[in-house]
């Protein structure tokens, strides 16, 4: 499998969501890290058909996609950040419903739903209606409609949002099996999710390529280091002023931090390697300390 993008760019009047973009993707998890704003979602979705791009084009396996129409969809599995449901539906008829809607034989479909419900831990919650569910039980059906027809590409985005740590150690374990013979593009802002089950990270910003490798390839990439210092808890709002900071431990009297700095920040910083979060705050971090939510 393929998935071509060139010269890929979508206006919305005089902003531009992603500009001119060119980038190749074959099987295997991609991983799509930006700020908001960065054009992931935008990105995605003409991924989906469900955006024309303004100029430029996407080929799956050398065909542009926009002439494909059901026979790329049928490669298609797609959870959107927000997914609709019918509240009143349990989750197995939710899923067979989406079956239906993707053209699945029935007696596909019912396999299917129950082996998804199954992998994605929502046995006890089958014949439970999607309204009583909680966020994170709600993003699990998300992902077992996305895989119903046994997507070729299978596109996520936000697919951890309101999952619990376990649920996501679930969800990467799943993605991991799903990903043989298969190309998986995910967003997250769980920069952690991303380092454990991509095989390649994309960095997105301003709607441009910015970068792309595995973990290692970007960290090796930062042209600064990464330090761990303790100060007094009266220092920390001074430093986040002059550094990039991506990780502020609090303790009784002080506090330890995480600076990226070319050069020693302070007597006695010890240098440390660098995380997939330390790259995401090289790259699109601030100094004045507002950055750090992201992370």
């Amino acid at each position: 499998m393929e998935l071509k993008l060139t010269n890929l760019t979508r206006q919305f009047g005089e902003f531009t969501a992603v500009d001119q973009l060119n980038l190749t993707m074959t099987d295997g998890v991609y991983g799509l890290l930006g700020i908001n704003g960065a054009g992931k979602t935008t990105l995605m979705r003409m991924l989906c058909t469900l955006l024309k791009p303004s100029s430029g084009t996407i080929t799956c396996n050398g065909r542009d996609i926009l002439h494909m129409e059901r026979d790329y969809r049928n490669l298609l599995g797609y959870l959107p950040q927000d997914f609709g449901f019918y509240p009143d539906f349990s989750v197995e008829d939710y899923l067979l419903y989406i079956a239906s809607l993707k053209g699945i034989p029935r007696s596909v479909a019912r396999r299917r739903t129950q082996t998804l419900i199954q992998k994605v831990g929502l046995q006890k919650q089958a014949h439970k209606k999607m309204k009583k569910l909680s966020g994170g039980m709600k993003r699990r059906a998300g992902i077992a409609q996305a895989m119903l027809n046994d997507p070729e590409i299978l596109i996520l985005d936000e697919p951890t949002a309101g999952l619990d740590p376990n649920e996501r150690i679930r969800f990467r374990n799943l993605i991991s099996e799903a990903a043989e013979e298969r190309l998986v593009l995910l967003s997250t802002h769980i920069v952690s999710d991303i380092e454990y089950v991509a095989n390649e990270i994309l960095l997105l910003k301003e709607g441009r390529l910015l970068r792309r490798g595995t973990a290692e390839a970007l960290a090796a990439s930062m042209t600064e280091r990464v330090w761990n210092c303790y100060v007094e808890k009266k220092e920390v709002a001074r430093l986040m002023k002059i550094y990039k900071i991506s990780n502020v431990k609090s303790e009784a009297h002080g506090a330890w931090l995480r600076i990226i700095s070319p050069e020693l920040p302070l007597p006695g910083a010890v240098e440390e390697e660098p995380t997939l979060e330390d790259v995401f705050l090289y790259y699109f971090g601030e100094k004045d300390g507002g950055a750090n939510a992201e992370l």
